[in-house]
């Protein structure tokens, strides 16, 4: 395993762009504005001691975290290893959903039947919902808010699977990859994970998406759009001091879009968080023996310390 406080690469400075679409979050926006990074506090030293004391533990550890405006690798572990990441694939398939919406035959207003095929339980809203058919933006919300399975699923069924790989290799991911639908059981013929990632990707990804520059600027703001209804703030965002519920606009100078990838052993989450001195994009991700409640709980315990010296970090 190597930790590292600091890396050499991604000193490119990033533009600044406000490429908003109507209607959407003011995410769409993130990377606008500079930020002084000259006196900024870099120390990560609770954080950094955290992921060790797990990983001392027998807890396997991948993260990420680089400076918004200049892409500076703040601290990493392990970041180049492809790993479980859960639900966070998801976003790959928001992505392939955003850049067919100006298709005539894909638009907003498309509606979407779900089958038995489709269901599946856990997270999400609409299995418990009367309503049969909803359109593809609304499904896209509900992914992006409750990580919806059902929605996810009929989502994958409309665009395919192949798709979203096509898309994936596209944007030059190697390392990262939405692998199958959600199901609530996995048999030998199925993938073993709902998808991997690598917290380098990942980062690089978020990063992306938070500048407008993936596929186009249009269906850079849909997802960050999306992903901004997130209300899952348990894990690194647990540190923000953010309403679940509602964190769309400026809290305290912080603006925050992140997707959660959770089952048995596995905790992940990647976002981008701006405050009043800096913005960082980050990616962290624990794969441990979920055995015992005390292993769960410091692996939590963990990815909220990173969260702690994230937010010193940008505010």
């Amino acid at each position: 395993m190597v930790f590292s406080r600091r890396d050499a690469d991604g000193t490119g400075a990033a533009s600044s762009r406000a490429d908003a679409v109507p209607g959407r979050s003011r995410h769409a926006a993130l990377a606008g504005g500079k930020h002084r990074t000259a006196d900024l506090p870099e120390n990560f030293t609770r954080g950094f001691a955290s992921l060790g004391d797990l990983a001392l533990n027998g807890v396997q550890v991948s993260a990420r975290a680089t400076d918004l405006a200049t892409g500076r690798v703040l601290f990493s572990v392990d970041d180049h290893v492809s790993m479980p990441t859960a639900s966070v694939g998801k976003v790959l398939l928001l992505i392939e959903v955003a850049a067919r919406l100006n298709d005539a035959e894909f638009g907003l207003a498309t509606m979407l039947e779900r089958l038995t095929a489709d269901a599946v339980g856990d997270s999400g809203v609409w299995q418990h919902l009367q309503i049969s058919r909803l359109g593809v933006a609304d499904l896209a919300a509900l992914v992006g808010a409750t990580s919806d399975n059902l929605a996810t699923n009929v989502l994958i069924r409309a665009v395919g699977l192949h798709s979203v790989r096509t898309r994936t290799e596209q944007l030059g991911l190697s390392r990262t990859a939405l692998l199958d639908l959600v199901r609530s059981k996995r048999g030998p013929d199925d993938a073993p994970q709902l998808s991997v990632g690598s917290a380098k990707e990942l980062t690089w990804l978020f990063t992306a998406l938070a500048r407008g520059e993936i596929v186009d600027a249009e269906t850079s703001a849909r997802v960050i759009g999306w992903l901004s209804l997130n209300t899952d703030l348990s894990l690194v965002a647990s540190a923000f001091g953010l309403d679940p519920l509602a964190h769309r606009e400026s809290d305290h100078g912080l603006l925050m879009v992140n997707k959660t990838g959770t089952t048995t052993g596995v905790r992940s989450e990647v976002g981008v968080l701006r405050g009043p001195r800096a913005g960082v994009t980050y990616a962290v991700t624990l794969l441990f023996d979920d055995a015992q409640l005390m292993t769960r709980l410091a692996v939590l315990d963990g990815m909220r310390a990173v969260g702690a010296d994230l937010l010193e970090y940008v505010h």
